[in-house]
């Protein structure tokens, strides 16, 4: 036979987008169209449904950035209808390719009930009955990531955005909805795709295509709807053939994927949620195997407290097991810098909700779009009860292809979670031919396993799933070559996955995303008011604890709560990395700041009443180790010991001595005990570069930056005081001012520094090359630490150019090392050197500033705040410490008197992370801590007040196991490497 192959192709495909999919709406009466253009905010629901309206004409542009427009749509179904199915279509001016991106709006009765959300890949509203009024309450969200994307632009503020109108109306109609033509357009979707991607010569295509074709010439062009049943019977045999027996097997789960800021401010995303949620309840109603999961507590919060029309639906859907709470998190969290203990008040707070709201828990952590994985989350999950674990967005990578899709992952302390990866590389699946035969063809573990997972619907700005996707998945539920689909609760694909998967791959370490590196660094602000908030409440918990048991007072509870909760939320993957637009970034500022002054209250409160009323100086000390005679998580009277001196260039203090160059420069750091030299070079130096990556521009560093640098050492002025030195220097159209510090009795040399900056598209460093040959850099982590070569020997080494830390970075040879601490900076970038005179070293630079344009093109200009200490003499210990002691320092409090510490702990590396009163309000008090050093330890928590019992507890603080002894010493403690351990004393 002669090739028709792509005269039969190029023929459906015409047929299909010009032909039947208009005739799906073919016969169609305008509505009466009035609205009202609200100035500024969105209103609540019912008071749009009560405003004013004049009359609209279709293709009259409306919606400036950001406001909204209410548009109520009023008519009467023809007679000649009556008893046909009737739909209103309308179009908003959307663009289909940027569901979630652009307009959108929510269809509401007049008496406030919501009845289904319009996008632009879901323009129809059922109709049920004959007399039509319906209100639109329609966001004119700007498109910011547009056909060339990155552009910079003001839109992303209210503040700055313009005011003129971005969208034209095409459609608001009631239209005839014509099922039968509806289902021949998904038949006829379905094959075509499917055979696209099937063998070029395959029998299976060659029958295909000539159904298709049959099909065709059993369609009259001019009777669409009239032949659309003799179309479809000739497609009957191809939809009926089964799978193969070894075909691959989804697991389909309604999905939106909606982030919670990102190119949109939280009072969008708000809406978003409703508009999504609504639009897949009213989805169940008309396909009874769909089944729809969205993550983030948070996001039900809100339509618990915003949209309670919407709520009252979703609520009734979770109690039917439809609509499926996934992930146990407030909100899908970067899960790199938030500290331990925040990432354990993800999942507390998250799954507290979901248990008292809907009387469930999730089983899995959802995570499918945070850029890179932590390898502390394994044990952290486990500890608080998940089985499994999903994301995708390792499929992300430059450079590597991960080699697993189903496996298990093992974190620092050697637990270990069932992991999953969508073989087709989305969160946004649309169940298309290509996606359906890429899972087949790259997953990794076909010779054994036969399963994978797909979120199925429109994500990021929300939208989920169509009627078209569902359709699809009809179709696909047994099709012979294609993968099979099924509605399926991620649970029962995950115990299916884990039932032909006895013995998974083990993939050991973090999960690194070789993209988004910059996000470590990007919005100095947001990373700077996470890093204070989220110590200042782990101060105030730990104080506001101990008055609740040593002075009656009581823990507020409420308050403490609220504030987690806001600065969970800050930590959403698109927030705390610093990838949103200027209106989140502002807003964000404002949260920390009022955080901040929120948990300083409570903790000013509760010192009060332990500290008493008097003259005293007291010195309190949050910390999990003594400071200046004061003992840990304690207050009494300080006595700081030793003294510093400078003479010349040189400051000492009897532990280091520190010498410091005209330029400003730290040309040697010595530790007087050894003798020994830390530093290779100058230490100190600002390093700026170019800082233009190929895309992504909040997000990305890409390694050719380092090809283009200036060293900025010309020097303004340098003043010299007793313990402190401090240099100004001006470059381009910036100014640093640096002051160097050495305290009495410590090995840190601390650097506190302001910024006034005003670049564009550039990256600031400070370079420490230190005389130590590392073999591996150890960076500070949830509970713990993770070492990375210093070596690019592959190219898995080679793409960790700009890496993760917390509070500290370590490089260490035997008997001897060195360390980087930090009070809010999370990126770093580690070269291994050599020269003549010191042989092999290790430069550590730490990242300190980045200034790209979108989407916030003002990012980070303006006055700019860090500090940062040199550690000379280091180990895991000492930089552990130092980095606690950068970020929870001693306070003053004027009182009559100090106080003890609830619980102390003794034992070497072992560390108490937080002290609190249990969440369930029993008054029980939580103690967590943790093995720090990487190695087995032994010890013993001592208790200093009265407690009657203590149980181990899970990270949601439940008891589990059997009590454990108190003695009069306390209770004995044995930790393997990195283990976290919860206890609960009853009091």
């Amino acid at each position: 036979m002669h090739d028709d192959i792509p005269l039969t192709v190029g023929r459906v495909t015409r047929v299909l987008a010009e032909r039947i999919r208009p005739a799906i709406h073919s016969d169609a009466v305008p509505l009466e169209v009035s609205f009202h253009a609200l100035p500024g905010e969105p209103i609540p629901v019912a008071e749009g449904l009560a405003l004013d309206f004049e009359p609209y004409a279709v293709g009259t542009p409306w919606g400036p950035a950001w406001n909204t427009t209410w548009f109520r749509l009023r008519g009467q179904v023809p007679v000649a209808w009556q008893g046909k199915r009737v739909e209103i279509v309308v179009d908003l001016g959307f663009d289909v390719n940027m569901p979630g991106f652009q307009c959108e709006a929510l269809v509401y009765r007049p008496d406030g009930t919501p009845v289904k959300s319009i996008n632009p890949r879901n323009q129809w509203i059922p109709v049920s009955s004959s007399d039509i009024d319906l209100y639109l309450e329609a966001a004119a969200n700007p498109v910011l990531l547009d056909y060339h994307p990155f552009l910079p632009t003001q839109e992303g503020d209210v503040r700055t955005s313009s005011e003129r109108p971005l969208y034209t109306t095409r459609r608001m109609d009631l239209a005839l909805f014509d099922e039968p033509v509806h289902e021949l357009a998904l038949d006829i979707d379905v094959l075509l795709e499917l055979q696209s991607v099937l063998p070029a010569t395959a029998p299976r295509r060659m029958r295909i295509l000539q159904a298709l074709d049959d099909a065709l010439d059993a369609l009259d062009l001019q009777d669409i709807s009239g032949t659309a049943g003799d179309s479809r019977a000739a497609l009957v045999d191809v939809l009926a053939a089964p799978a193969e027996h070894s075909a691959h097997h989804v697991s389909a789960i309604g999905h939106a994927h909606i982030d919670s800021a990102w190119l949109w401010p939280v009072r969008e995303t708000i809406r978003k949620v409703a508009r999504t949620a609504a639009g897949m309840t009213e989805l169940m109603e008309i396909d009874p195997d769909f089944r729809y999961g969205m993550s983030s507590a948070q996001q039900y919060a809100w339509l618990k407290e915003h949209r309670p029309e919407v709520w009252d639906r979703v609520r009734e859907a979770v109690k039917d097991g439809r609509f499926i709470p996934l992930g146990g998190m407030w909100v899908e969290s970067d899960t790199v810098m938030p500290t331990g203990e925040a990432l354990v008040r993800q999942f507390t707070y998250g799954q507290r909700f979901f248990r008292e709201e809907f009387g469930v828990e999730s089983q899995g952590v959802w995570l499918p779009d945070s850029f890179g994985y932590s390898p502390a989350l394994p044990q952290l999950i486990r500890r608080a009860g998940f089985e499994w674990f999903f994301t995708q967005k390792i499929s992300w990578n430059q450079v590597n292809k991960f080699p697993h899709h189903s496996f298990l992952w093992e974190g620092i302390d050697g637990s270990r979670i069932f992991t999953h990866f969508p073989p087709m590389d989305t969160y946004n699946s649309q169940l298309s031919g290509a996606e359906l035969a890429k899972a087949t063809s790259q997953f990794r573990e076909s010779r054994i396993a036969s399963h994978s997972l797909a979120p199925v619907g429109w994500g990021d700005g929300g939208g989920g799933t169509t009627r078209e996707m569902t359709g699809r998945a009809a179709r696909l539920r047994n099709l012979e070559g294609s993968a099979t689909v099924e509605w399926e609760h991620p649970n029962d694909f995950f115990a299916k996955a884990r039932a032909e998967m006895p013995h998974p791959p083990v993939w050991v370490g973090e999960l690194y995303l070789e993209l988004h590196r910059a996000t470590l660094t990007s919005q100095h602000r947001t990373k700077q008011g996470n890093r204070r908030s989220e110590h200042l409440l782990i101060e105030a918990e730990l104080w506001a604890a101990t008055a609740a048991v040593r002075a009656g007072q009581a823990y507020p509870y409420e308050e403490i709560d609220r504030l987690w909760r806001d600065v969970l939320l800050h930590q959403f993957h698109d927030i705390l990395p610093g990838t949103s637009i200027a209106w989140v970034h502002r807003e964000a500022v404002t949260a920390y700041a009022e955080i901040c002054s929120s948990a300083s209250a409570l903790i000013d409160s509760s010192l009060a009443a332990l500290a008493g009323s008097g003259p005293s100086a007291i010195t309190v000390n949050p910390a999990p180790f003594a400071r200046d005679g004061v003992p840990a998580l304690a207050a009494g009277v300080a006595s700081p010991d030793g003294s510093v001196a400078f003479s010349g260039n040189v400051i000492a203090n009897g532990i280091v001595s520190v010498t410091i160059s005209d330029e400003g420069l730290i040309t040697s750091a010595i530790d007087l005990a050894t003798g020994r030299e830390a530093l290779a070079g100058e230490a100190n130096l600002l390093q700026l570069h170019q800082d233009f990556p190929n895309m992504w521009d909040a997000w990305d560093v890409d390694r050719f930056y380092r090809n283009r640098v200036t060293d900025l050492r010309a020097v303004e002025s340098m003043t010299f005081t007793d313990r402190s030195v401090t240099i100004v220097r001006a470059f381009s159209k910036s100014r640093v001012t640096q002051t160097l510090t050495l305290a009495p009795g410590s090995r840190v040399l601390r650097i506190d520094q302001e910024t006034d900056w005003h670049e564009t598209e550039k990256f600031l460093k400070v370079t420490f090359p230190f005389d130590v040959r590392a073999e591996h850099v150890a960076a500070e982590t949830q509970f713990g630490y993770q070492k990375r070569v210093t070596h690019t020997n592959t190219s898995w080494e080679a793409a960790k150019f700009e890496a993760s830390m917390h509070r500290f970075v370590l490089v260490e040879e035997p008997g001897f090392g060195a360390a980087l601490v930090t009070d809010s900076t999370y990126g770093y970038d580690v070269t291994r050197d050599s020269t003549e005179e010191h042989g092999v070293t290790t430069t550590v630079r730490l990242s300190l500033l980045r200034a790209p344009r979108f989407p916030d093109p003002e990012t980070d200009q303006g006055r700019q705040t860090c500090a940062y200490g040199l550690v000379i003499g280091a180990s895991a210990e000492t930089a552990t410490e130092a980095g606690l002691a950068m970020n929870l320092p001693p306070r003053v409090v004027t009182g009559a008197h100090g106080f003890d510490p609830l619980v102390s702990l003794t034992g070497s590396g072992l560390l108490i992370s937080s002290v609190k009163l249990a969440d369930d309000r029993s008054g029980d008090v939580v103690v967590r801590l943790y093995e720090s050093l990487g190695r087995r330890a032994t010890g013993t928590l001592h208790l200093h007040a009265d407690f009657a019992s203590a149980h181990p507890a899970t990270l949601l603080e439940r008891p589990e196991g059997a009590a454990l002894p108190i003695t009069e010493a306390g209770i004995a403690l044995s930790l393997t490497p990195f283990e976290v351990r919860t206890l609960r004393l009853t009091r």
